[in-house]
């Protein structure tokens, strides 16, 4: 496979983009934290070929993006007080919600009853996920790698595995985002990433 490389001002960047996701491709792109990895969230043979080029452990669930809150439904039943909460603070950011899944989302993007969702801070994630909707994202590099922070650490790690790399220079944040399960009544972090646990337990009042 020959992997395409477009910048991210490419008039037709985006369009590109969802050629490739509807015909369940892989399409690489710019967040505010590193190079996120992105498939349909619908597509199961899409999702596999997604673990498959990152060489990554499938029971290790993928979390969504979304562009709008309004997404949201379509990947959860609900928002608890204090996920609400958070993502009134910290979204669009670097702070990804564990929050319950629809149970119809393939088995294949988590075996668990959980998702993890996160609205990027990044003006061409945003119009990308705004026209695809949301989009199963990972990071753009082979498990265990470096966090890809430009197109050329993704064609490194991932060129030839996947369709298409857009390239919008170097990601400004390079630190991954900050994880908390908001399932359980007593909000856990369960990853701290680029919003510390500090700042996340001021919003909850802790």
């Amino acid at each position: 496979m020959e992997t395409t490389i477009l910048p991210t001002t490419d008039p037709q960047a985006i369009q590109a983009a969802l050629r490739v996701l509807q015909a369940g491709g892989l399409v690489a792109f710019p967040t505010d934290t590193v190079y996120g990895l992105a498939v349909d969230p619908f597509n199961p043979a899409a999702i596999e070929r997604l673990y498959a080029a990152k060489e990554r452990d499938m029971s290790k669930a993928i979390a969504v993006l979304v562009g709008a809150v309004e997404q949201l439904a379509q990947i959860t039943s609900g928002f608890s007080t204090q996920a609400e909460a958070l993502a009134a603070r910290f979204w669009p950011g670097a702070l990804t919600l564990v929050v319950s899944r629809r149970a119809e989302l393939p088995a294949q993007l988590s075996a668990l009853a959980t998702i993890g969702v996160r609205m990027p801070d990044h003006p061409f994630a945003l119009n990308l996920l705004r026209a695809s909707g949301p989009l199963a994202t990972t990071s753009a590099n082979r498990s265990g790698a470096e966090n890809p922070l430009t197109a050329e650490d993704v064609l490194d790690q991932l060129g030839g595995r996947i369709e298409l790399v857009l390239d919008g220079g170097s990601c400004p944040g390079g630190v991954p985002s900050s994880v908390v399960d908001c399932t359980i009544p007593d909000v856990r972090v369960l990853r701290q990433g680029a919003i510390s646990s500090e700042d996340i337990r001021a919003v909850l009042g802790r």
